[in-house]
């Protein structure tokens, strides 16, 4: 499809302005240079971004690939049988388990090195966002421990800028995903194995969680009806376990002997039996409706603009997503070209993890220590890696990280941070990272400071930085 269709017809342009906004609101905020790097053209330094091949995998500090997620369950398995074998010998216990702790720490330091040092954090953003939105969270157990980052490695990253079909097939059916909502135990009542084994039973949390959160929205009109048979086309979408073959722990795994056979309907319409394929159809149509693309242009609008989104903005995302059959770089563009998204008022809170990686950008600071300086962090401001406290992912507006007592915390973390990232020259800092959007009084409070620290805290802290 020829995505320059999306274009404005019309659009005075500010560059300065347009600059701040293209990287501060759609990017991660400012590296030093970075504002004038995309001055130039900031709607072209975004479109740059957008790849087919998706987004940018994180590494480790090595320069290695992380592991697989069939080597992080495995890792897993085994680290759970060494601290059997341990019994009460804490140290012993202690030992078996660091490999996952190693493993958790690796994946969190990888991916915020990468956010702080990319040349292409609108492509970064974009992969976080779908991260979030599909949702595995090491809250669940310690399977899901590292599993959860490899999952949004491989299930989420490759598809990104791809048709939204395959999005949705990738992690739905990824190991990660299928034992964070329990689909691996999930068993048709008169299957082979629902007959034989009664007390097993059908599980549906998968199927409710895509037909809520990863496709058609919570208000798309399906029945519990719908839900349940939509359970049952799932069955048999499963994975190898720790009592099965090696090659096959921690693989996507079809099991015909749990799956529910015969026709379904859902959500209005009929599928012929079809083993495997039954639920690959349904997903085809879920990732075809209009009501996905509605709820879909509605929650990208929220992320990337405001918690209260442009009703034309969302008329436009609805429309390049329609029109382009799912093709989530066409939706990029069209949110790149919509006049709503270069609106200069700042009217998104940052999460914890974006005010963390933004700062590190600003001061041109790498992260070395997963513990030190991203755990702590993160998990001092309520927004700890990989650990959404719910399938919907972490929350996306002001209401939800504006407390008081989150905003005492934010002060705390500033204070904290600036004193170890304490600039020699703060202004200079402050106009590399906020441009035409820092304000005179702002500018005016960091000069009169009376230390460094105190002057990158206040850069922190302000209005400016602390939104996007």
């Amino acid at each position: 499809m020829d995505r320059t269709r999306w274009a404005p017809m019309s659009l005075r342009s500010n560059p300065a302005q347009d600059a701040a906004v293209a990287v501060t609101r759609l990017g991660l905020g400012a590296r030093p240079g970075e504002l004038e790097l995309a001055r130039s053209d900031p709607r072209g330094w975004l479109s740059a971004q957008i790849t087919p091949v998706g987004a940018d995998l994180p590494h480790a500090a090595s320069g290695q690939p992380l592991p697989s997620a069939q080597e992080d369950y495995q890792a897993f398995l085994a680290s759970h049988a060494a601290e059997k074998a341990a019994g009460a010998d804490q140290d012993a216990r202690k030992d078996a388990r660091q490999p996952l702790i190693d493993a958790i720490d690796g994946e969190v330091l990888a991916r915020a090195r990468l956010g702080a040092t990319t040349s292409a954090p609108f492509r970064e953003r974009w992969a976080l966002f779908w991260g979030n939105h599909f949702t595995v969270s090491t809250a669940k157990g310690e399977e899901l421990n590292a599993t959860a980052a490899a999952f949004e490695r491989e299930a989420v990253r490759p598809h990104v800028f791809g048709r939204f079909e395959d999005l949705l097939v990738a992690s739905s059916r990824h190991p990660a995903m299928l034992m964070y909502l329990d689909q691996q135990n999930s068993v048709g009542p008169n299957s082979p194995s629902g007959l034989k084994h009664p007390s097993a039973g059908l599980n549906e949390n998968l199927g409710r969680e895509i037909m809520e959160l990863h496709a058609l929205g919570a208000d798309a009109g399906y029945s519990q009806a719908d839900v349940t048979e939509f359970a049952r086309a799932l069955t048999g979408w499963s994975m190898g376990g720790g009592g099965g073959s090696v090659e096959q722990q921690g693989l996507f795994l079809y099991k015909p002997q749990v799956h529910e056979s015969g026709g379904r309907r859902v959500f209005g319409a009929n599928y012929a039996p079809g083993e495997e394929a039954q639920a690959r159809m349904i997903l085809a149509d879920f990732a075809a409706s209009p009501h996905t693309s509605r709820h879909l242009a509605r929650k990208i609008a929220t992320h990337f603009v405001a918690d209260d989104p442009p009703t034309g903005l969302v008329a436009r995302l609805d429309r390049a997503y329609r029109s382009s059959n799912g093709d989530l770089a066409v939706l990029a563009e069209a949110l790149v070209a919509a006049p709503e998204s270069w609106t200069p008022d700042a009217l998104k809170l940052k999460t914890p993890y974006e005010l963390l990686i933004s700062s590190y950008r600003a001061v041109g600071f790498v992260p070395a220590d997963a513990r030190k300086e991203v755990f702590g962090p993160l998990g001092s401001l309520g927004q700890r890696p990989f650990f959404a406290p719910q399938p919907n992912g972490w929350p996306d507006v002001a209401a939800d990280w504006a407390a008081p007592d989150a905003v005492v915390r934010r002060i705390g973390w500033a204070r904290s941070f600036a004193g170890g990232h304490a600039p020699a020259d703060p202004v200079q800092v402050a106009e590399a990272a906020l441009g035409v959007r820092l304000s005179a009084d702002t500018a005016a409070a960091i000069r009169r400071a009376e230390s460094r620290p105190e002057a990158l805290t206040l850069l922190l802290m302000s209005p400016e930085f602390q939104r996007r």
